[in-house]
């Protein structure tokens, strides 16, 4: 045991959690007379405690707010040598709350709960036109569905084959995506020098010039060129994100990200039917646009200008409100000035100067400073965390661009064949449904349910129900042949597979934070950004025309695949190994300090 170290009650205490701060839960049997009267022990000589251990630490030099609950367990009483009957205590030290570092890994969690942050308001001004400015690329993308088909057949490029309408609708609708892919990391990375504001600005106007460009064209490849300058010139997608994270905090960013898919369901409701509403006006309304020699000659004019339109008006609403979140953007002329010759030597020499100081400093403050503010390199971002993030939102992607682009075409397809054999009219009554309860459901229950269950809990089982939903295909089918007829338990299948297929979508609200969370600074926040839209706009390009065909393999008449359900089997392996990828995310969501420290 060792001599006995006299120490007083105060500073043999705090002498026990010198283990505590290792992180190891211990206790201590000592031998202590205890006198009740002043609510504080006292021994026999006075404020004397003896026992074996060796160093001690201060309580009293510790911040007011550590709190360390004392136990004492009465044991065995015995007699001292000069006859004092003597208790016998079993010391226990219960920290609640400990600022200092421990290995435990439970303490973070106590520190969390017992100072969580009241939540932030949210800055509805700029947050709601946000929403709006997100509107517009939804609508440019979605309101040729409806009249594609009918536009291919009247360029011509067919020469009245049928069977080639659906090759030609594909290849003019991912055209938009493949070119976004090309060049949304370049715009994102703009906007992280010269701010976000002109690089919306620069996009809403290529959004309206497209969409008018398009309503003029009469021949199958100049309508493929306005795709490609849609997409190309529209990188708002990663930009918009980057500004709703820079708006916000950690206690609010579940809550605004609850709004994000409000905005493009809305827009894949809206644009459908101003599409088909207001294409070949003339024909519908003869009343109204039957004189209109502009509107036959341009056919679709009119509904490609609804969209062009709001995103002018965007345009301007953008340029008279938003607020610039980049803290030191550069204009443009001197941007190009530090690209090049002497002035990019001198740019790079400055970047190495800073990254030198940041290894030489020892001030943390000095290095948060340093690190906030600098945009990263794009090769610096190439860090496993950012990779991990994007590839995530890439498999959640393809997952969900995959179903909603065989959801449709199994409504409408007969029953015989594998389908449902619903009408147009039901099919958009159906979709229209979903958007109206996803928007219900993201707006009041996605922040709950994340910040009840956590980010990588959320985001995992909002993968598993895709699961679900494709092994629901083949069950509404079944009972479509079974009923006859759409019978209210078909009819309970369906809704049970649209009620399934919202939660897919809380899983988008957890991968923008860990996105968000995963880049370094917020001055790199554009970048990481566009480098996951990219992933994205890959699996937007592939996905649909790969869905879609092997659903045409899986009914094929003479082969019949897997009873015609090899499409939802295929479906339903990518699932799994994005479940499979999700789960190397960490269960909780990186932090800027993580990059200080290391």
């Amino acid at each position: 045991m060792g001599r006995p170290v006299r120490r007083s009650p105060l500073s043999a205490e705090a002498g026990l959690l010198t283990s505590l701060r290792r992180g190891v839960w211990c206790t201590y049997s000592q031998s202590v007379r205890l006198d009740w009267r002043g609510g504080r022990t006292n021994g026999t000589n006075d404020d004397e405690l003896w026992m074996p251990h060796k160093g001690s630490i201060d309580v009293r030099k510790h911040p007011p707010h550590d709190i360390f609950t004392f136990v004492y367990i009465p044991l065995t009483p015995y007699f001292t040598r000069d006859s004092f009957l003597r208790p016998n205590y079993f010391v226990v030290i219960i920290p609640s709350l400990m600022t200092a570092t421990i290995s435990d890994e439970e303490t973070p969690l106590l520190h969390e709960q017992q100072h969580k942050k009241a939540p932030t308001p949210l800055p509805w001004a700029q947050f709601t036109i946000l929403l709006v400015l997100q509107l517009a690329e939804p609508l440019t993308s979605q309101v040729i569905n409806p009249f594609a088909p009918q536009f291919i057949r009247d360029s011509g490029i067919t020469h009245g084959d049928e069977t080639r309408v659906g090759y030609y609708v594909g290849l003019m609708q991912s055209i938009f995506f493949a070119t976004q892919a090309m060049t949304v990391l370049h715009w994102s990375r703009l906007s992280d020098h010269l701010g976000r504001k002109p690089i919306i600005m620069t996009g809403l106007f290529g959004l309206s010039l497209s969409m008018y460009s398009f309503g003029m064209s009469t021949t199958y490849w100049g309508a493929v060129l306005s795709r490609s300058l849609n997409g190309a010139l529209n990188g708002n997608v990663g930009v918009l994100k980057s500004m709703v994270a820079e708006i916000t905090d950690s206690t609010n960013l579940a809550q605004a990200y609850a709004y994000l898919p409000i905005a493009w369901a809305s827009g894949q409701a809206l644009g459908p039917a101003i599409g088909g509403y207001l294409s070949r006006p003339t024909e519908q309304f003869p009343d109204v646009f039957g004189n209109s020699e502009f509107l036959k000659e341009y056919p679709y004019f009119l509904a490609c200008a609804v969209p062009a339109t709001f995103s002018a008006v965007a345009w301007l609403v953008t340029y008279l409100f938003i607020h610039e979140t980049v803290s030191h953007p550069l204009s443009l002329r001197s941007f190009i000035k530090l690209r090049t010759g002497k002035a990019n030597l001198q740019l790079q020499n400055d970047d190495a100067s800073q990254d030198t100081l940041v290894e030489a400093t020892d001030d943390i403050s000095l290095k948060k400073d340093i690190i906030e503010n600098k945009p990263f390199p794009l090769k610096a971002l190439l860090i496993p965390r950012v990779i991990m993030s994007a590839f995530n939102y890439a498999c959640l992607a393809l997952v969900d661009i995959t179903l909603r682009s065989v959801q449709p075409v199994f409504f409408a397809t007969p029953v015989e064949l594998g389908g449902l054999g619903l009408p147009p009219y039901m099919i958009g009554r159906i979709l229209s449904i979903f958007g109206i309860l996803n928007g219900i459901i993201q707006i009041f229950f996605f922040a709950k349910v994340h910040n009840r269950f956590g980010t990588k809990r959320v985001y995992i089982f909002g993968l598993a129900s895709a699961l679900v939903v494709f092994a629901s295909f083949p069950v509404i089918n079944l009972l479509a042949k079974v009923e006859q007829e759409h019978s209210w338990f078909v009819w309970a299948a369906v809704g049970f597979q649209i009620v399934t297929s919202i939660i897919i979508n809380f899983s988008y609200g957890c991968i923008f934070i860990y996105i968000t969370a995963s880049s370094p600074n917020k001055a790199s926040l554009g970048t990481v950004n566009g480098l996951a839209q990219v992933g994205v706009s890959i699996m937007r390009t592939i996905g649909p025309a790969t869905a879609n065909s092997l659903f045409s393999l899986s009914i094929d008449k003479q082969h019949h695949y897997l009873g015609g359900n090899l499409v939802y089997v295929v479906l339903a392996f990518i699932a799994c190994v994005s479940l499979i990828v999700a789960d190397r995310l960490p269960s909780k969501a990186w932090t800027h300090d993580d990059d200080l420290s290391s």
